[in-house]
């Protein structure tokens, strides 16, 4: 979603910019009077400011270049369902209809992408669009579309603006968004036309946040500067094959033939797996250069705008997919919800996109979640089938150290020149900025070029003696798929008209980035599931865990997997599919490295489980029971921990009366539940003391200081030993998260009462915990006086979701703006359920505190025996505008667990509208 910044961020306001920071306050005043009962022309004047650009959604509006009517049927939530008689005219009106609801959305979101955000927002946002600039993603959204896409795209694409430029016509920026008009009081900024190129390369955003392992590959880098490869070894656990369950499990690898086969084979996978992270020139451990390198680029990556994500860390999401024979419908049920960064307006758009009669002149009807920004429809159905994604988490991305001789760069022995190129920041309220983007080979920008302190450590970098001399110093490059023209696009036009299995395979070929979990049913009772998209192979003794030396040319990707070699599963015999982000195929019976770090299938097993115990107990599953299934919040952690909690003899009566709480609890993370506030409470306070309190200052938490042991020491340090260190990350990003990764490497130890990482340092209130349970004793104490600060002191007024609350931020001026525009734009708290790593994803960061940071961005649950009774539910509303009925409207049920009913055929469309408006030629 779009960034985090205000107006005049960063801005030294000289006599001029008093002048328009007086006219700011002013208008604000003058708004906030006019909307909360002010002078009778003030409140004309900001009522009218207000809803100047709420859309038309009744009668008619002309719009040149359509060849025919278009009727758009909006329902009591203002959802769109459109329905033309060419494709054109289809997807010319779907991009008038999200600006309508979307604009200011829309463009920000491209200035994010083009690396243009200080043209909008001021001088805070150069070093952000450096960076973006650096990467280029608009320069490869425009070389696909110069040279990738379909011919049928580019129309669609053009279309696509032709609609958004005919709503933008004689608009200024007051009559689309109320934004616009806060920001025309200190920025002269006006919305430009919209292009096609603007729509793909949205789908390079996505791509970054949804990028793979790159940040854990930054991670274990930085950890080898106070652990060893052993103590790193255990903080990235083997994935649990035999306990969590792949997503395919009747398919492998056959090396005969050189393709993934279902069912059994007599020669399984076996070649090029690589062995686990070697890592920079084959060491486990990494430079101090690159450690240093790698602290002030984890950094720069952390302030770059997120587009759907976390920045790539946490992100997930669950879709199942279960045959006709086990529902009650006797067709297949489909569900999904991607979960993502929490976001005001929602990064979903829900919409129809219907031919009145289809044709080989009008293809489409199809229903379901688009982008505002693009057309299409990402993740829906259409008549005959029904999709959806789940990020696979394969590698995709890796870095490599780079070794800087005069102007150029050593490979192979040789001196390289850098391929280089200007870029012209423009900056509202300030000046022009000029930059010098350099790649290495194969098209690899320079990160390290965007922080004038990497270049300093990168001169003074110390390296192993398998590298070259230092020279001038080393750089860190990126080499990443999506930094690659690919057609992308195609695939989600392909994917709206499949009307069966080979089809939509087909268009899956053409999903290169980012690689996405795709599964399938259709109204032939079939389903299946496709690992699709660009993925590299590597030589072996590389798995990507590490970053990789530049100069040594074995190091350097060796190729890309083949569309026939990538997993799939096609009516299984179990009669269902789970995608959660768990490890695609077993290891054995695959020859490639996909990843070294897979989500570790605890919702996914779950979710198995769930469905297991329908189908074992004969019982059939209904949409109902899918929609369920979703809101499950069983924590697999408090099973494995709870029972050791209970056997600990507690001294402190206080204590000993939250201890108390856990007894009989049935392990749901309920918004009203006591026990599950003070357990989650407990293991935050048992991940900071066996672990967080150990790592490098680099994970932790920013501003939070502490003595620490020497390097490589899991234990405690005499206190003539410590140092001080303070750490150094923002809250939703630093380690340990609590995800199931932390899951894992607890599961690993638990029965080890001895083991190092139970060990902790006295303090001047605790003695020094030597085991286990002394660690956990420490631990529900610590979370009794925690929860005790946070929540009062009487257990009976405590609850989850008083700690565990979403915010619903406006991502521009919602973030950091003035504090009354903070009120105007944003929403929220609502007190949820659910948690890490549960089936209801409402994840938080246990290392910074209990606040929703992900979400389940959507939910749906799709009925292929009859679309009608599919439903739905969006984090927020269809529209972005701030006061309409339509901005948070569904959030209320969204927090509660409830879907909303997915009307598809002409006639449930037209039952359920309540606004239609005609668009003529």
């Amino acid at each position: 979603m779009p960034p985090n910044t205000t107006a005049s961020s960063g801005q030294k306001p000289g006599k001029s910019g008093r002048k328009k920071g007086r006219k700011a306050r002013l208008f604000l005043i003058v708004l906030v009077l006019a909307l909360f009962g002010g002078v009778a022309y003030g409140g004309y004047w900001g009522v009218s400011t207000v809803r100047a650009s709420f859309p038309q959604t009744k009668g008619s509006l002309t719009l040149d270049g359509l060849s025919g009517p278009v009727d758009v049927k909006r329902d009591g939530n203002g959802i769109p369902q459109i329905y033309a008689s060419s494709d054109e005219d289809l997807f010319m009106a779907q991009g008038y209809v999200q600006a309508q609801d979307r604009f200011y959305e829309m463009d920000v979101r491209r200035h994010m992408t083009s690396g243009r955000l200080s043209e909008m927002f001021g001088s805070g946002q150069v070093k952000n669009d450096e960076f973006l600039r650096t990467m280029g993603w608009d320069r490869v959204a425009k070389e696909e579309y110069d040279k990738k896409l379909s011919a049928s795209t580019k129309k669609y694409l053009q279309a696509y603006a032709k609609g958004v430029n005919a709503y933008l016509k004689g608009k200024d920026g007051e009559d689309i968004s109320l934004e616009y008009a806060a920001l025309g009081f200190t920025n002269d900024y006006k919305p430009q036309e919209w292009t096609p190129v603007d729509s793909v390369a949205w789908l390079k955003a996505m791509a970054w946040d949804l990028r793979g392992n790159m940040q854990e590959e930054i991670d274990r880098s930085l950890m080898t500067s106070r652990l060893g490869p052993k103590q790193i070894a255990d903080l990235y656990p083997e994935y649990p094959y035999s306990r969590n369950k792949t997503i395919t499990q009747e398919g492998q690898y056959d090396s005969v033939t050189g393709s993934y086969v279902q069912g059994s084979s007599t020669t399984a996978g076996s070649g090029t797996q690589s062995t686990s992270g070697t890592g920079l020139a084959g060491n486990t451990t990494a430079p101090d250069g690159l450690q240093s390198q790698l602290s002030k680029l984890y950094n720069v990556l952390d302030n770059v705008p997120t587009a759907v994500g976390v920045n790539g860390n946490g992100i997930g999401s669950n879709s199942w997919v279960v045959a006709g024979e086990h529902t009650i419908t006797n067709k297949p049920l489909l569900a999904n919800d991607p979960h993502l960064s929490a976001s005001l307006p929602s990064v979903w758009y829900q919409m129809g996109l219907h031919c009145t009669s289809v044709s080989s002149k009008c293809q489409y009807d199809v229903s379901g979640y688009t982008f505002a920004g693009m057309p299409g429809v990402v993740i829906g159905h259409n008549q005959n089938i029904a999709w959806g994604m789940t990020n696979s988490g394969v590698d995709v991305t890796d870095l490599y150290l780079e070794k800087i001789t005069g102007e150029g760069y050593e490979y192979d022995g040789k001196v390289l020149p850098f391929t280089t190129r200007k870029e012209t920041i423009k900056v509202a309220g300030g000046s022009t900025k000029t930059i010098v983007v350099r790649e290495a080979k194969d098209g690899m920008p320079l990160l390290s070029d965007r922080d004038d302190e990497l270049v300093k450590v990168g001169k003074k970098a110390t390296v192993d003696s398998g590298a070259p001399d230092r020279g001038d110093g080393y750089a860190i490059a990126l080499r990443w798929t999506a930094l690659d023209p690919g057609n992308s696009m195609d695939a989600v036009f392909q994917l709206d008209k499949a009307s069966n299995w080979s089809e939509f395979r087909t268009a899956a070929a053409s999903f290169d980035v980012p690689s996405q979990n795709l599964i399938y049913a259709d109204t032939n009772n079939h389903i299946g599931y496709q690992l699709p998209g660009k993925i590299p192979t590597r030589s072996k003794g590389d798995d990507g865990s590490l970053p990789s030396p530049g100069w040594d040319s074995k190091y350097r990707w060796t190729g890309y997997i083949k569309q026939s070699e990538l997993p799939y599963e096609y009516d299984p015999k179990r009669g269902y599919i789970v995608t959660a982000n768990q490890a695609v195929v077993d290891k054995d019976k695959y020859p490639y490295t996909l990843t070294t770090d897979w989500g570790y299938g605890t919702r996914s097993q779950r979710i198995s489980d769930l469905i297991e115990a329908k189908i074992k107990g004969g019982g059939k599953i209904s949409t109902d029971d899918m929609r369920q299934m979703q809101l499950d919040d069983s924590s697999e952690i408090a099973k494995l921990i709870v029972p050791k909690l209970l056997k600990i003899d507690v001294a402190d009566k206080n204590v000993r009366d939250a201890q108390k709480l856990l007894e009989g609890w049935d392990y749901t993370q309920d918004a009203d539940s006591a026990a599950a506030a003070y357990f989650n409470a407990t293991w935050r306070n048992i991940l900071k003391l066996a672990f967080g309190n150990k790592l490098p200052k680099e994970l932790r938490v920013k501003g939070q200081c502490l003595n620490v042991a020497p390097v490589d020491s899991t234990g405690p340090a005499d206190e003539n030993q410590t140092v001080r260190e303070c750490g150094q990350r923002e809250a939703d990003q630093a380690q340990p998260d609590g995800g199931d990764r932390w899951f894992e490497v607890v599961r690993k130890i638990i029965d080890d009462q001895n083991n190092d990482w139970w060990k902790a340092p006295k303090t001047r209130l605790d003695k020094a915990a030597d085991n286990r349970d002394e660690l956990f004793a420490r631990a529900m104490k610590d979370a009794r006086w925690e929860l005790t600060a946070k929540l009062g002191k009487d257990m009976d007024t405590w609850s989850w979701g008083r700690l565990h609350r979403l915010f619903l931020k406006n991502q521009t001026l919602g973030t950091e703006g003035p504090g009354v525009l903070q009120y105007m734009l944003n929403r929220g708290p609502w007190k949820l359920s659910g948690g890490e790593a549960t089936v209801n994803a409402t994840g938080w960061n246990a290392a910074g505190g209990y606040g929703v940071v992900w979400v389940p961005s959507m939910r749906m649950v799709v009925n292929l025996d009859d679309f009608d009774k599919s439903k739905w539910i969006n984090l927020s509303g269809a529209s972005g505008h701030a006061y309409s009925a339509h901005y948070t409207d569904q959030t209320d049920k969204w927090a509660k667990g409830e879907l909303l009913p997915w009307s598809f055929s002409d006639k449930a469309v037209d039952k359920s509208t309540s606004d239609t408006l005609v668009l003529k030629p």
